[in-house]
């Protein structure tokens, strides 16, 4: 036996401070008036060492020009936890959620049928574990996802007061979700609008019906961007967030989605589903800010078209 045990060590929270911006200002000028017990040298090395964060993203650019209202956070204590991972970037961090651009090929989030199989990295487990090397106590809640071939936008919670705030009230606190995506042949007319409730059956693959008692509503509008090589590249916007709404919506257009192989697509020189979830806004559930995000077309879309 241990002679000299030791007990578990205690977690011990970081000094963080919120450093309120009111004027327009240049971040070291700032970080010097808002902390005159620190001394030059000092603030150079938060700044050098990750202990500077604005509007949650960690910052050495001692001259980056703040706003009123800029959200300047400085870690006392440590280094702040910088995620990092080739397929998943943080886009936006606060205290109540955290936006992500997701690569094609990551999992959002393991699902029932994955629990008898070897456990695969995932957006969720990544972030998950991110957020417990901040804090053990950090938790991490899931509020929509987007499938494992998709790439871009997506949000999660990381409290359960703004998990419940967004799924509950979905429909009114997501303003805008746009899509693009390289389909089959020319969408004629070019731009219009798809309605059918989607249906999941046994073998987990959804199917469009008239039949309101059957299946749940979706919508999907849709408009022509470009066109060539025989593909089409669209911009969708969901009024409904159904699983796997676009790609159905597409196949019952007749043009499914180049490299959907599941929903009639052919395989492509991409070697992915070519769909990208590219802009998300919504109101923030706690602090009910306008939040707009968006991301590039993938560079392999270009090409397919």
């Amino acid at each position: 036996m241990d002679k000299n045990p030791q007990s578990p060590q205690k977690y011990v929270p970081d000094t963080v401070i919120s450093l309120p911006v009111r004027e327009s200002v240049g971040l070291m000028d700032h970080l010097t008036a808002s902390l005159p017990m620190c001394k030059r040298q000092t603030i150079k090395r938060y700044l050098k060492f990750n202990h500077v964060m604005v509007n949650g993203q960690v910052t050495h650019q001692f001259n980056y020009t703040l706003h009123p209202g800029d959200d300047v956070r400085v870690n006392q204590s440590r280094e702040f936890i910088v995620f990092g991972h080739s397929r998943l970037k943080i886009y936006y961090e606060d205290d109540d959620i955290i936006v992500v651009y997701k690569g094609y090929g990551l999992l959002s989030v393991a699902t029932e049928r994955d629990a008898n199989k070897k456990k695969e990295i995932t957006a969720y487990s990544l972030l998950r574990d991110y957020l417990k090397k901040k804090d053990p106590r950090n938790k991490l809640f899931i509020v929509h996802r987007l499938d494992k071939q998709t790439s871009g936008l997506m949000m999660f919670a990381k409290n359960e007061a703004a998990k419940e705030a967004m799924q509950h009230n979905w429909n009114n606190m997501v303003l805008e979700r746009k899509y693009i995506a390289v389909v089959e042949g020319t969408i004629d007319p070019e731009e219009g609008m798809v309605k059918s409730y989607l249906v999941e059956n046994a073998r987990h693959e959804v199917y469009s019906t008239t039949d309101p008692n059957l299946g749940k509503l979706a919508v999907t509008f849709y408009r022509t961007l470009k066109k060539g090589k025989g593909m089409s590249m669209v911009e969708l916007s969901l009024e409904t967030g159904r699983k796997n709404q676009i790609r159905v919506h597409m196949k019952d257009l007749g043009h499914p989605i180049s490299g959907d192989r599941r929903y009639g697509g052919k395989p492509n020189t991409a070697h992915r589903l070519a769909l990208h979830a590219q802009t998300l806004r919504f109101i923030h559930p706690v602090t009910r800010k306008d939040m707009y995000f968006t991301s590039a077309i993938p560079n392999a879309f270009e090409k397919l078209c």
